[in-house]
């Protein structure tokens, strides 16, 4: 006779009940706001869903000695696939992001989202007790090479988060604040400048060095989105429009004008925030922010409490991802931050980022699982 029980118990046993209950709430809210913003892709962001929850269980099945030891393989895999992308592969929109394999198209970018952290995690833990300058400068070699080349395809959005959660790793390693501030103290410089001097600088015939001109506009676009109100700044007018619209409770669901009349671009995607604020106003968009700082502090919580410095770098630095993915994203809706294509993280329709952040909720509960078994 079968044990049910036994089987079920079997089945819940890698998942963490807070992280779990989480994410069901901000999934249960997509629900309604994805019936309202895309209707027409609710089954397919269903099957999207159940692969990404099927993918984040097998994940926290799985020891983090064995997330371990798949770090440089696919890290080299990872870059490699980047190299290939250069030299063959699919220009899309200008944009030389896929590699076609002939049976199925991949985007290998996606995978340095994942195989970075584990690198530098995997790294420091080699280097654990012995850590000195060169090691931190030789970390910033690994994540400047596939960041260097997602910016070359380009794709400022994937170079950001994987820059962000390489940074993280290096950071929770105990990067020195003496060597942060030089770095920070030259991008506030920059911002100032490009603040002060936009009129010279956002003119047709400047070039920026190291930057496309789109990158270059979408920049001058945040600065003043009404120079070109019907093109580049288009995305953003309409956006901080939707955002405002809402007040405090919203037009009610399904009522948003913006979102309805097609006004607000991308709205399953990159800027669902919008309808979100439009339909259920500044109490929705609260909401959501404190299911996100829910899941900020208990992933920080697991990685406080991890039993060794592979599991804490990594715990740390996927949890700090999230964070990256939302502030990016409510600052590019919101009209503070330049539109760079980084969705709002379980919420934006979208199957490879919704499995890529599944994934990561996966190894937070990897992480969990090891520190149970230690306890006992």
């Amino acid at each position: 006779m079968i044990d049910v029980r036994g089987f079920v118990l079997k089945l819940v046993r890698p998942l963490d009940p807070a992280l779990l209950s989480i994410l069901a709430a901000i999934m249960g809210a997509t629900y309604l706001v994805m019936l309202s913003a895309s209707p027409e892709r609710m089954s397919a962001h269903i099957v999207n869903v159940t692969v990404s929850l099927l993918v984040m269980w097998l994940v926290a099945s799985q020891q983090p000695q064995r997330l371990q030891n798949l770090a440089l393989p696919l890290y080299i895999l990872g870059v490699l696939l980047l190299i290939a992308v250069a030299l063959f592969g699919d220009v899309s929109k200008g944009a030389r992001r896929w590699l076609n394999l002939g049976f199925v198209r991949i985007q290998p970018s996606e995978l340095l989202k994942i195989a970075m952290p584990l690198m530098l995690a995997w790294y420091f833990q080699k280097r654990e007790g012995a850590l000195k300058v060169r090691d931190f400068l030789f970390a910033v070699v690994l994540l400047a090479i596939p960041v260097g080349l997602i910016i070359k395809q380009p794709d400022l959005g994937t170079a950001i988060l994987v820059l962000g959660a390489g940074f993280f790793v290096i950071f929770f390693a105990g990067l020195s604040w003496w060597l942060i501030a030089p770095v920070a103290a030259v991008g506030v410089v920059a911002v100032a400048g490009v603040i002060f001097y936009q009129s010279q600088i956002c003119a047709p015939e400047v070039a920026w060095p190291g930057l496309h001109d789109y990158q270059k506009h979408r920049v001058c676009m945040l600065l003043d989105p009404s120079s070109d109100p019907r093109g580049k700044g288009f995305h953003t007018i309409q956006s901080t429009i939707a955002v405002g619209s809402g007040g405090l409770l919203g037009k009610g669901w399904r009522n948003g004008t913006q979102t309805h009349l097609d006004f607000l671009p991308e709205r399953h995607t990159d800027f669902i925030l919008a309808v979100i604020s439009e339909e259920f106003g500044l109490a929705g968009v609260m909401c959501l922010l404190i299911l996100y700082c829910l899941l900020i502090g208990r992933g920080l919580l697991i990685a406080t409490n991890a039993s060794t410095m592979f599991s804490r770098l990594l715990a740390g630095s996927i949890t700090m991802i999230f964070f990256t993915y939302a502030f990016v994203n409510m600052g590019m809706v919101s009209g503070i931050l330049p539109v760079v294509g980084v969705p709002l993280p379980m919420v934006s329709y979208g199957g490879t980022s919704l499995l890529t952040l599944c994934l990561g909720v996966g190894m937070l509960m990897s992480v969990k699982q090891q520190r149970r078994r230690v306890a006992r």
